[in-house]
């Protein structure tokens, strides 16, 4: 064993047990990541009172210090971050760090006896988020997942109306992301790391490669080491949505298709398009990420078609539709002319439910760190709890390796495994780089 390793277990071990706080304490607290969604948390955590920013970890010394200055005088840097989790004067980590990191930080955090806020996706592959959800229960903390929109104003209203059978049964979901980053980012050479930037330390566990400018920061993002791509970022955010109203644990089968069809000119990995279809019990879902073109978009959000209606959910509010009642002509099943076209003379559409439309004045980021400090308190699962967020990373990476390896997923959700494909099984797991996969080991998950 390792100095490294058997000093950070040594250290995890002794301090698992965590601060118990009271209804009145401040919640002190360590960033991990101050990059773009780092910089939103610590501006957003200000504003409850019971939180305090305690410490900011980054492997970039310029954003050490950008994040110094905003999170106040009595925050401490910490270049490596598993200094931070030796800290005691630290209850709770926020892991805004890229993608890869996600899971190892947030297993050593619960090790080392902190509750933890961690951006999705929350994990790089499958078998990540069951050692997730192993460390959170084993070490009793708190892991919340940050797709906030399960926290936004709105939802407790949006269940209800799932719950009363609203808009009927729910037969198909759709869910679509455009954006229009064209001509894309260009492939720039391989160079050295800037100075101040530990890039062996932000490899971590991800298999090691030279340095290349779109390697960090947000670039990351389109490469395979990294990341999944934008159906894990964004894709993740709107299929909470389902997994949040519908009692489902996942899907059987998943088919991807897609690849880096327009931005051609650069470096990156992950599709710029891509689309999937899950199947679950008694509905399907499907899923279009568009990179290189936002005309005639998909209004945003996640559309349910029911029996009675079809109801779009966001982040910031909800819209019901209401389906129409089209009369049979001359035995001819319903149907109807597209928008524009008139209707047949003798055909009255009759509403089968009424329109709704909900928004919030709070925004949805804010209210999910206000659980989370609550629930650091309570003890309660928070809203988007480390198990739910397992589920939905799981589904979206089942996409990606349909992608890659060009073909079907059966999956068996109780098993959390796929059926009849050994090749695709191997897929569900990535070696870490040492000494992180012996670190990983040495907790025995």
């Amino acid at each position: 064993m390792t100095a490294t390793r058997r000093g950070f277990l040594g250290t995890a071990a002794a301090a698992s047990y965590g601060r118990i706080l009271g209804a009145n304490d401040r919640v002190r607290l360590g960033l991990m990541g101050y990059g773009l969604i780092g910089a939103y948390h610590v501006e957003t955590f200000k504003k409850h009172r019971d939180a305090q920013w305690a410490g900011v970890s980054d492997v970039y010394q310029p954003r050490v210090e950008a994040g110094l200055a905003a999170c106040g005088p009595e925050c401490k840097p910490y270049p490596d971050f598993r200094k931070m989790l030796e800290a005691k004067d630290i209850d709770a980590v926020v892991v805004a760090t890229p993608d890869h990191w996600h899971a190892l930080q947030s297993i050593l955090a619960c090790a080392a006896g902190k509750d933890v806020y961690v951006e999705k996706p929350m994990t790089l592959f499958v078998r990540e988020g069951r050692w997730m959800v192993t460390a959170a229960r084993r070490y009793k903390r708190i892991v919340q997942v940050g797709t906030q929109g399960r926290s936004g104003a709105h939802i407790p209203e949006v269940r209800s109306l799932f719950q009363s059978n609203h808009i009927g049964k729910i037969h198909s979901v759709h869910i679509g992301t455009a954006r229009n980053i064209m001509p894309g980012f260009g492939s720039p050479p391989n160079s050295d790391p800037p100075p101040g930037m530990n890039y062996n330390l932000w490899l971590g566990p991800a298999p090691e490669r030279a340095y290349n400018p779109h390697r960090g920061i947000y670039h990351f993002r389109w490469f395979w080491d990294y990341s999944g791509g934008q159906m894990t970022n964004l894709g993740a955010h709107d299929l909470d949505f389902v997994y949040n109203f519908l009692d489902i644990k996942g899907p059987s089968t998943v088919y991807s298709a897609g690849g880096r069809f327009a931005l051609s000119n650069d470096n990156g990995e992950t599709p710029d398009t891509q689309d999937a279809i899950l199947t679950y019990p008694g509905f399907t879902v499907s899923i279009s990420i568009r990179e290189a073109c936002a005309g005639r978009r998909h209004g945003g959000g996640t559309e349910f078609f029911g029996t009675k209606g079809s109801m779009t959910v966001g982040r910031g509010g909800y819209q019901v539709h209401p389906d129409t009642r089209i009369a049979p002509e001359k035995g001819i099943p319903p149907w109807s002319n597209p928008p524009g076209h008139p209707q047949p003379a003798d055909i009255k559409p009759t509403p089968w439910t009424e329109a709704r439309k909900a928004g919030g004045d709070a925004e949805p980021m804010e209210l999910h760190s206000r659980n989370f400090l609550d629930c650091v308190k309570s003890r309660k699962l928070p809203n988007a709890d480390v198990e739910q967020g397992h589920l939905i990373s799981t589904a979206c990476h089942l996409a990606n390796i349909s992608l890659r390896l060009g073909r079907m997923i059966r999956w068996d959700p109780a098993k959390e495994d796929i059926i009849g494909d050994k090749e695709a099984s191997t897929w569900l797991e990535r070696p870490y780089r040492q000494p992180w996969d012996g670190i990983l080991k040495g907790l025995k998950l």
